[in-house]
């Protein structure tokens, strides 16, 4: 639990969870800190008759001002003084502190930290609510349906000498031209191209349907308003198309070749594929109601708390799924400028979207935790150096690694007491 709060004279309470606490740096730290930057800056200066990085103090400061070195020499002294902040009021923050300057000379710093603390958490019941988890069942058309996805998987292509037909393959070599002049960008060669996909612009595979191997064709088409370059979206343009190629898809059947095809152990006949795509389809579904059965649960419970939760908590929040957003935007390729473009979205529409999300998690987290202190639930650092090797065995890398990727043992004991808070909730709301 974090500790009392003690308010001193150079600590000041804004509201019930934020606090202004003033700090001064001067004296031999403040020199020691200005004589530092000195040293960093002088490097870098030239003076008339001095060597690169052997300029006089005094000289320095008589061509460029004392005043010159004072925001390096507060930068230096910066982790202290907010060090020195928490020591002082005594404060717990649960997010990154604002920081001011308050005043700057050569006899010293004063900073301004706005340090915002873990807010007041009521919770009135969290027992005894009855929230029940649904049954995971599978359906015979949801097994067939996943079939119908492996025999079009492992369809297999083969040529044919007929016309192109929808759902036919064409091996197509085209190009683009713009009032005559040939644009970057559309032009291909051997292209293998799905009647029906819809990959292209909108009416160029319809024109396809009907050509023959090696013959060629001129298909006039229009770019959609919304297409990401400028210079082509609403313009019309021609394509010159010859195709090299047709391939029709030829349907597998549930035969001993497609069970070799397969690869899966054990899946040797169309009865043991059926059990085996519902075991899959069922794990997947007891997966995926075991965290809305979780997410009931906390939903339930946090209607019974009563918290003030400071806006800069939930701001923090949107920062981290903002970031994790990018993160999963970058695997597929796409940058946050080319997602706002594509969405016709911006930076601040992504900011409000993400804001109730956001709001919940910071409220489970401030619940959760509030739980965990009044049943006193503890981790060791046994226990959780215990999980770590476990998990770090699962994810086939060793222990020191994936303590790094993880954010330290201390985050595998919030995760493991977090846990444990939920399987808590799960016996005392069945």
């Amino acid at each position: 639990m974090p500790k009392k709060e003690e308010e001193t004279k150079d600590t000041k309470k804004v509201n019930k969870n934020k606090h202004e606490v003033e700090v001064t740096i001067e004296g031999t730290e403040w020199e020691s800190a200005l004589d530092k930057a000195f040293k960093k800056v002088v490097k870098e200066v030239e003076v008339d008759g001095f060597r690169p990085g052997k300029v006089p103090r005094n000289i320095y400061e008589k061509k460029y001002g004392k005043a010159s070195l004072f925001m390096d020499g507060a930068d230096l002294v910066l982790q202290d003084a907010y060090t020195k902040a928490l020591e002082d009021s005594k404060l717990v923050p649960v997010v990154q502190p604002d920081v001011n300057l308050k005043a700057i000379d050569e006899n010293g710093v004063t900073f301004i930290f706005t340090i915002i603390t873990k807010p007041e958490v009521k919770i009135k019941k969290y027992k005894g609510f009855k929230v029940k988890k649904e049954e995971a069942k599978v359906t015979k058309e949801e097994i067939d349906h996943e079939i119908g996805h492996l025999l079009e998987r492992y369809t297999e292509l083969v040529t044919k000498d007929g016309k192109v037909e929808e759902g036919d393959v064409a091996i197509i070599d085209f190009e683009g031209f713009k009032d005559g002049v040939a644009f970057e960008g559309g032009k291909g060669e051997n292209y293998s191209l799905e009647i029906g996909s819809h990959t292209f612009i909108p009416g160029f595979e319809e024109q396809l349907v009907g050509m023959k191997q090696d013959e060629e064709k001129e298909i006039k088409v229009t770019f959609p308003e919304d297409y990401p370059k400028d210079d082509l979206k609403g313009q019309e343009v021609t394509f010159k198309v010859k195709v090299n190629e047709v391939k029709a898809k030829e349907q597998r059947e549930l035969d001993e070749e497609f069970f070799e095809d397969l690869g899966m152990e054990g899946v040797n006949s169309k009865d043991a594929l059926e059990k085996e795509i519902e075991a899959n389809i069922k794990a997947q579904k007891e997966a995926d109601l075991e965290n809305k059965y979780i997410d009931d649960l906390l939903d339930t419970v946090s209607k019974e708390v009563e918290v003030d939760i400071p806006e800069e908590m939930v701001d923090e929040e949107i920062h981290r799924l903002m970031g994790r957003f990018e993160e999963q935007m970058k695997m597929q390729g796409i940058t946050l400028d080319m997602f706002y473009k594509y969405t016709q979205s911006t930076h601040e529409d992504l900011h409000h979207e993400m804001e109730p999300k956001a709001y919940k998690n910071v409220l489970y987290r401030l619940m959760m935790e509030e739980i965990m202190n009044l049943e006193k639930i503890e981790v060791s650092e046994e226990e959780a150096d215990k999980e770590a090797q476990t998990l770090a065995d699962k994810y086939q890398m060793p222990k020191d690694q994936f303590l790094q990727l993880f954010g330290g043992l201390d985050m595998v004991q919030y995760d493991l007491e977090m846990r444990k808070v939920v399987e808590l909730l799960k016996e005392a709301n069945k």
